[in-house]
Formats: structure tokens, sequence, C-alpha cells
């Protein structure tokens, strides 16, 4: 009874005309960045950010939740016409997906994807609403040394999962959490690493940093690339699935419906892990397994169930314990602090509105999606012939405004900048940004409860080993590290980033 009287509050403020409005303009934003192929929602939202500050809390987190599962829906339609994946997650849509729509199938294509993006969306969601409560209940038994472990946990879990060289994605990590120390020391008073710019006593503005890294390296990256789009000219027919098609891909759709909503929880992992396992399950449980890469439907629908299923349940270690598992969700848990909000179970007590009226706002949003994608297609279709060279400048002008209305000074266009050619410094050495970015939201944070753990303890390190919790979150993760360390399983963490 109590999880009902929870949704029948979360709709009140989900439904609300202001907040339908807000749902339905991150719903589209994220369509038009998936469909966009080059302009994924880590670089919208980090564009946007600025523009959360005149919103109520709810409106902008729902609008930038929307922006993210949003993405995962346009991401498939560019995959699927063009052969080239609209967003990260998307990659793996590729391989059946234009093999249908290249045998005059694409319809049946879009429209598995949006159905079983709307199935998995709709049961993540519910598990959302279901794990809410009792994880926050766990958190509140939580104290400084057991959220030091579980932030140590994530940081790590951000490693192992994250693309490419291990010992980048460590040194990423390190630059974000050094990053983060930059500003006046809350203990102290002190002004550390700031080299006497008194702009810095604050530390670096997340909405810079993030906008840099991501939003202006992203535009430079691609003016170096040309535009090679093979966009399919034949007219999209049959969007309605036969019954052949309904029995393969459901199965499918329930199996990358659970591997999302598992994968989703885990720090570090997300909607790109979620579709490539789901993909490689689907393709070993085959008896067929020949027939993937050829067009089968399977292949469509088991990755983009998996990957709108963990885009939804990745909210539950932000909601629930202040924990973001991936950048997006670092950069929603940025969003949350300009607001004044700490992410964590507290919010669940203090701020019962925004809580659950984020969580029902994703079931309307899944709604509004499967209402723009299938009967909107042909206007997706032609927003692919859009030039880059028209987008961006107009982008780069949006971030500059932005930019400058959250502090009324240059230092911060300034700051972006110098982010920005940061970011491309990092794309050159094969460096991802996003653990820099959990490093930098988590560093404080780790900082902090280091030192009351160490306080409370009197300088015994041992509180960290010896309280339950803590010690288990430890053991997790150094059960990670020894893990990957294992040869077969470093080849198969191999093989499955490789695509990307």
């Amino acid at each position: 009874m109590e999880l009902l009287s929870n949704l029948a509050l979360g709709f009140q403020t989900a439904v609300t005309p202001m907040n339908l409005l807000y749902c339905l303009v991150g719903a589209l934003i994220g369509t038009l960045i998936g469909v966009l192929p080059g302009i994924g929602p880590v670089q919208t939202i980090a564009i946007l950010l600025p523009t959360t500050f005149a919103l109520p809390p709810v409106s902008a987190l729902i609008m930038l939740a929307g922006i993210y599962y949003g993405a995962q829906y346009g991401g498939s339609t560019t995959s699927i016409l063009v052969n080239v994946p609209g967003e990260a997650s998307s990659v793996v849509t590729c391989l059946d997906g234009h093999q249908m729509a290249r045998q005059g199938r694409a319809g049946a294509a879009l429209t598995v994807s949006a159905l079983g993006s709307f199935a998995a969306g709709s049961f993540a969601t519910l598990v959302l609403a279901v794990l809410a409560v009792p994880l926050a209940e766990l958190a509140f038994q939580f104290g400084p040394a057991e959220y030091f472990s579980l932030m140590v946990f994530g940081l790590i879990g951000s490693v192992v999962l994250a693309s490419g060289s291990m010992l980048k994605a460590v040194g990423m990590i390190v630059i974000g959490l050094l990053l983060g120390m930059i500003g006046t020391d809350v203990t102290s008073g002190a002004h550390r690493f700031t080299f006497g710019i008194t702009e810095l006593a604050d530390g670096i503005g997340f909405v810079s940093l993030a906008m840099g890294l991501f939003g202006i390296c992203d535009i430079i990256n691609s003016l170096e690339k040309r535009e090679t789009r093979d966009i399919l000219k034949s007219k999209l027919t049959g969007l309605w699935l036969k019954k052949e098609d309904l029995r393969a891909a459901a199965p499918a759709v329930l199996r990358g419906t659970i591997c999302g909503s598992l994968l989703g929880i885990l720090p570090g992992g997300g909607a790109i892990i979620s579709s490539f396992t789901a993909y490689m399950i689907e393709k070993k449980w085959a008896c067929n397994p020949e027939r993937f890469g050829t067009g089968d439907i399977r292949g469509v629908a088991a990755p983009e169930s998996a990957n709108n299923a963990a885009a939804q349940t990745s909210f539950v270690p932000l909601l629930t314990l202040g924990i973001p598992p991936n950048v997006i969700l670092a950069m929603m848990a940025g969003a949350m602090m300009i607001h004044g909000i700490q992410p964590g179970p507290r919010v669940i007590t203090s701020n019962p509105a925004l809580f659950w009226g984020v969580i029902v706002s994703m079931w309307v949003g899944n709604v509004i999606l499967v209402l723009l994608n299938l009967p909107l297609v042909g206007i997706w279709v032609r927003l692919l012939s859009v030039p880059y060279r028209l987008l961006y400048p107009a982008i780069l002008l949006f971030c500059c405004i932005g930019l400058y209305s959250v502090n009324n000074n240059t230092f911060d266009i300034g700051l972006t900048a110098l982010c920005g050619l940061l970011g491309y410094v990092f794309h050159k050495l094969e460096c991802e940004p996003a653990p820099l970015i959990l490093g930098f939201v988590l560093g404080p944070m780790l900082e902090e409860n280091l030192r009351r753990g160490m306080l409370l303890s009197r300088g015994d390190p041992s509180v960290f080993f010896t309280r339950p919790l803590s010690l288990a979150f430890l053991v997790l993760a150094a059960g990670m590290l020894i893990a990957v360390a294992l040869p077969g399983i470093r080849r198969g963490r191999e093989t499955a980033f490789k695509e990307e």
C-alpha cells in the first residue's frame, strides 16, 4: 500500500502541465540527439546544464532524465537506417538492424526497437520503484566508513567496466579526484591548488568541466571528420510486425530487459555494456547463431531492450545511495547539487514529490517516446540530412550563452575552452573522459567521508575493515580487480569493447 501511495504522489507531480511539458521536451531532445550521429546524451546534458538553473528542480530532473532514455530510443533509428550509431549504446544494433533495412524490413526493425524499448523501460521503472524504499532504508544505516567504501567500489567498478585501457581509466579517475580537490578546504578553510586565482576559490565549476570535456571536445573532434551518411532512400513500409517476428522477438526482449535491468544498477555499467552483453547472450542462446549479423530481428530486439532498461535502472544507485553509476548520472547528480539537493536516501523523506515524480515521469516519458518514434519516423529521417557544419556553430553559440548566464563572468567561458582542449588531448591519447567526471563528482564526497571516518575512529584506519558493510564493499572492489586481472576475463572484456 505504501508503494501505491508513493506512486500516486509521483503521478500528481509528474502529470502537472509544466512537468508534462518538460517530459515532452526531454523526450523530444533525447530522440533528436539520438537520431543525429555524433551528438550523444552526455554532450547534450553537459550543454543544457546551465538552462536548468531557471527551472524548478523536479522539472529540470524530469527533462534531463527524458534526454537520457530518449537518446536510447532515437539512437536505434540512425543505426537501422544509416548504419551509423546515433548513440554509443546503439552500435550493436547496426549489425542486424541495417541488414533488415537493406532487405526492405526497416519498418519491422524500427517497430520492434520501439516496442521492445517501451516494454523494457516500463519494467525497469517498476524495478526502480520497488527497490527505492528498501535500498534507501539500508542506506540510512550507512556511516562515513560505509559511504567511503561504497564510493571506492563505485570508482573501481567504473574502471573495470570502462572501455579501453584499464591503466588509462585509473589515470583519468586520479585526475578527476585531483581536480575535485581544487578550491577551499571545508575543514581548514584554506585554498588548495588555486594558484592565486580567486575565481577558483569555489573549485572548478561542474558545468564548465562537463561542457568542455564533452560538448566542446566533441565539436572539435567532429570537425576533423568528413560527413559520410548513406541515408536509406526507400520508403518505409511494413511497420506492423508479423506473427513470426513477434514469436522471435518477444523472448529476446524479455532476456534483454532482465540483462539491462541488472547491469544498469552496477557502477560503471549502463546502456553501452548492457546492449553488448544482451547481444552476446542472445547469440549464444540461439540454436542458429549464424543468422546474427544477416538481419535477424532478435539482434535488434535484445540490445535495444537492454539499453533502455539499463538507462532507467541506473537511477537506482543515484536516487537511493547518492552514487552515480555512470557519467550521465554523474551529471544529473551535479544538476541536483546545483539546485541544493544532495543525492541520496534523504531525498525520499526530504523531497518525496521530486523523488517519486521523477520515477513516474519515466513511465510517462516511455509512452511519449513510442508516440514520437513510430509516427514521426519520416521527420527523423529528414533530419539526418542536416549538415553538421550548420549544427555545430549554433551549438557552440548556445554553450557560450549558457555558460555566461551561470555566473555572469567570462572566466567560465575561458575555463570551458581550456577543458575542451584538455578533452581533445585526452581523445588523441585514447583516454576516455567519463571516469574523470565520476572521480570529480565523487572525489569531494570520498574525501569528506574518509576524514569523518578517521575522526570518529580517532585516527584508526581499521574502522573501514571492522564494520561489516564497509568490509563487504571493499571485498567486492578487490574481487572485481582480481577477476579482471584473470587472463580469460581480461580477453573477454577486450572482445566486448573492441567494437566501440
